[in-house]
C-alpha cells in the first residue's frame, strides 16, 4: 500500500520502519532530517512537505507531539490536506484531546477525506517491536480499512468506536498510568524510609494487591528492573513532560464533561513539579525522586 508518514520521532521512526518492514510504500517527512535519513536508508522515499507525502497516498499517518502540530500539519499551504486526494484516510496517531480531532475529521471530511484517530500504547520498546496497542476511532468502514496497516506496527488494534474515542481511551489509560506510577512511587519511597529492603517490598507487591504495571515491569525505584529507565537514570522511555501533557488532556476533558478527576488533579501537579525543577525530560518513573530527597 502507498503511505505517507509524518512525523518521525522516538515513536513514529520505528513505526515507519516497521511499515517498510511490512513491504509498504513509504514516503516520509519530518523536520529531523536524521530521522528521515534512517527511514529513507531503510528504503522509504523523502518528502519535502507534507503536502507532498501525502500526494498519492490511499494512507497518511500523523504522529506529532501536540494538537497544534496535527493543525498545522493538517492544514497549512503545504499540509496534507492540501495534497491528499479524495478518498485518502488519514490516520492520526498523535496523542491529542477528543475535541480537535472532531474537528479535524470535519476539515478532512470536507476535502473528500477520512481521518480517524489511533493513538498507541507501548512505549518506545512497543513501537520498535511492532507490539503496540493501537486505538482506533471512526467508522467500521474505516476501522476495517487501516487495520492491516495498523496490524504492521502493532499486536493489538481496538475499534473503540466513533471518531474521538480512541482519543478518549488513551487519556483515560495514561490517567490511570500516571497515578498507579506516583502511588508505587510513594510506596517503596515509604518502605524505604521504613527500612524494609526495596527488591522485598517490590516482590511483595508484585505478587499481591499492590501488583500493576507500574511495580512489576515498570518500578521506579533503581535497580528493581533492569530493562526499566530507573535502573538507567531514568533516561529514555516516556518523559514526564509527555505525562504532564497527557495528564493535562485528561483534566481538561474531565472539565468539559463536568467530570471530576480528583486524583487525575493531584498527579498532574506531582509531574508539573518534576517539570518545573528541570526533569521534565527523565522518564516519569523519576517522579520518586520527589520522595527521595537524598
Amino acid at each position: 500500500m502507498k503511505i505517507g508518514f509524518v512525523g518521525l520521532g522516538n515513536m513514529g521512526a520505528p513505526m515507519a520502519l516497521n511499515l517498510l518492514k511490512a513491504g509498504h510504500d513509504l514516503t516520509v517527512f519530518d523536520l529531523n532530517a536524521q530521522a528521515v535519513r534512517q527511514t529513507v536508508d531503510a528504503g522509504a522515499k523523502q518528502a519535502d512537505s507534507p503536502r507532498a507525502a501525502a500526494s498519492g497516498a490511499q494512507v497518511v499517518i500523523t504522529m506529532l507531539p501536540a494538537a497544534a502540530h496535527v493543525r498545522g500539519v493538517l492544514t497549512a499551504s503545504e499540509g496534507v490536506l492540501s495534497g491528499a486526494s479524495p478518498g485518502t484516510v488519514i490516520v492520526d496517531s498523535s496523542t491529542i484531546d477528543p475535541a480537535s480531532v472532531r474537528e479535524f475529521a470535519a476539515l478532512a471530511q470536507q476535502q473528500g477525506c477520512v481521518l480517524a484517530d489511533a493513538p498507541v500504547s507501548g512505549g518506545t520498546g512497543g513501537a520498535a517491536a511492532g507490539t503496540l496497542t493501537f486505538m482506533v476511532g471512526g467508522s467500521e468502514a474505516v476501522y476495517t480499512q487501516v487495520k492491516p496497516v495498523l496490524a504492521a506496527m502493532g499486536k493489538n488494534i481496538v475499534h473503540c468506536g466513533d471518531t474521538g474515542t480512541g482519543q478518549v481511551a488513551k487519556i483515560c489509560n495514561n490517567l490511570v498510568l500516571g497515578i498507579t506510577m506516583a502511588g508505587v512511587a510513594e510506596s517503596m519511597a515509604l518502605g524505604e524510609a521504613l527500612g524494609i529492603d526495596p527488591k522485598i517490598l517490590s516482590g511483595i507487591l508484585n505478587t499481591s494487591t499492590g501488583r500493576c504495571w507500574s511495580s512489576d515491569t515498570y518500578n521506579p525505584f533503581p535497580g528493581i528492573v533492569e530493562t526499566a529507565p530507573a535502573s538507567r537514570d531514568y533516561t529514555g522511555g516516556f518523559g514526564t513532560d509527555l505525562m504532564l501533557k497527557d495528564l493535562g488532556l485528561a483534566t481538561e476533558a474531565a472539565k468539559s464533561a463536568k467530570q471530576p478527576a480528583f486524583m487525575g488533579a493531584l498527579a498532574q501537579q506531582l509531574y508539573q513539579a518534576m517539570s518545573s525543577r528541570g526533569d521534565g525530560k527523565l522518564d516519569f518513573s523519576a517522579v520518586i525522586r520527589l520522595y527521595r530527597q537524598k
